[in-house]
């Protein structure tokens, strides 16, 4: 299960990961899917309550709330809080961590983050006109407050640490790990459950993306084709659901106890471009920095990265810009990239988590995951991109994970080999 290396007690390393996908529950069934080209878009089923408001959706899995909460408290909960829960779950789990054995349940933080519960907020709307002021149920605040992911992990593990949750849009989840990363160097925390879920898939939320004319549309007879990073017939992203979970620790701590590291957090960043509500600014430049400073904090020069999981949400607007920002920042000799919303779809801020998960995996397994749906590529998107099949890249080093929001906000990881004793074998 694991393999020796060298220590460094100045590190950070991700020693658990635990997902909810439109395409798996775990990241090795999340990077197959996405090496595979196994997409998770789909057209909402007869008679569900997308239909008519939306085309194109990535659905998670079913999660009996049961199994994560008590049944009492599970009788107005949001969609995104059980995501949380069981994601978080798996990723301690899959630590080997339990809170009071493994940690003191002062040393460890919770930074779970998400939209919140937009969708049970309006359900108890729509009881309090139906039924007045006492139809609205007690439990709402803790059933969908954006904070609730975060206290509700904290809550079921013994969590009594620094939490907090981050509101960045779609940058929160990479931001997270950001923060979380910030937490341990400040030697705050020994271990931090870092994150993001996201419940966007219910009617209001699809209607105002539909008439923003955000979301792709024409992909009816194939669904499959509808999110298309980078290629020249893309036009709008498709809406998912999910949550992503890591768990960081200081390597030293890890190398106390045992465990081995996924890989390390080697450095992050994070601007805004403060420029527009909704849209990029379209030089990249407010990106560009962005990963400027998260080598910076690595201590790398561009040319030490071998990967870019770029944010790639297959908009007009925001793929020329991030494919601009790249090229500002890494020249003519850009590193690979490519675009996994292809299969998962938009997942919100739960995107980046995910999608640092995948590129731990494909750092470690020298193998990086492809762009699917990229049949033409769009020239002002000019870049080495990872078509069709997936690209051995064996001997690479660091990988970049990108995500950016709503607001302006940029924010980039950059993940290299683990420093603790034991690497866990992938």
């Amino acid at each position: 299960m694991t393999g020796e290396r060298g220590g460094n007690a100045t590190e950070v390393v991700v020693t658990g990961m635990g997902m909810v996908t439109p395409v798996g529950t775990s990241a090795a069934e999340v990077t197959a899917a996405m090496c595979e080209g196994r997409s998770g878009l789909v057209r909402p089923p007869a008679g569900h309550a997308l239909e008519g408001s939306l085309e194109v959706g990535a659905f998670g899995p079913p999660i009996d709330p049961e199994s994560v909460l008590p049944a009492p408290e599970t009788r107005v909960v949001d969609r995104y809080i059980v995501m949380a829960l069981r994601a978080a779950a798996d990723a301690l789990a899959d630590a080997g961590i339990e809170v009071g054995r493994d940690v003191d349940p002062y040393r460890i933080g919770v930074i779970l983050s998400g939209t919140g519960g937009l969708a049970t907020l309006e359900a108890q709307v729509v009881t309090r006109t139906q039924r007045g002021r006492l139809g609205v149920s007690p439990y709402l605040l803790p059933g969908m407050l954006p904070n609730m992911g975060a206290a509700r992990v904290a809550i079921r593990h013994g969590i009594r640490g620094y939490s907090s949750s981050i509101g960045t849009a779609c940058a929160a989840g990479a931001q997270s790990v950001g923060e979380g990363l910030r937490l341990l160097r400040a030697g705050e925390a020994d271990v931090v459950v870092c994150g993001c879920s996201e419940a966007p898939l219910f009617p209001t939320l699809a209607d105002t993306f539909n008439n923003a004319r955000a979301l792709a549309r024409g992909w009816a007879a194939d669904p499959t084709g509808a999110s298309r990073p980078f290629d020249r017939r893309r036009n709008g992203l498709v809406l998912g659901e999910g949550a992503g979970v890591l768990v960081l620790e200081r390597a030293d701590h890890a190398d106390a106890r045992g465990a081995a590291g996924y890989a390390a957090v080697a450095g992050w960043g994070a601007t805004n471009d403060a420029h527009h509500p909704t849209t990029p600014h379209p030089d990249g430049e407010g990106a560009a920095a962005c990963m400027r400073r998260a080598l910076a904090d690595a201590g790398l020069e561009p040319a030490d990265i071998g990967y870019v999981n770029a944010h790639g949400t297959s908009t007009k607007i925001g793929d020329r810009a991030e494919s601009l920002a790249i090229r500002r920042v890494f020249g003519p000799d850009a590193p690979p990239v490519s675009g996994t919303k292809a299969v998962t779809g938009h997942m919100l801020g739960a995107s980046g988590v995910v999608e640092a998960g995948v590129s731990v995996l494909a750092l470690r397994r020298g193998v990086l995951p492809p762009t699917h749906n990229l049949d033409d590529p769009d020239p002002e998107c000019d870049l080495d991109h990872i078509r069709k099949s997936p690209r051995p890249a064996p001997g690479i080093t660091h990988v970049m994970s990108n995500s950016f929001g709503f607001g302006g906000h940029n924010v980039s990881l950059v993940l290299g080999p683990p420093a603790t004793r034991l690497a866990r074998n992938v």
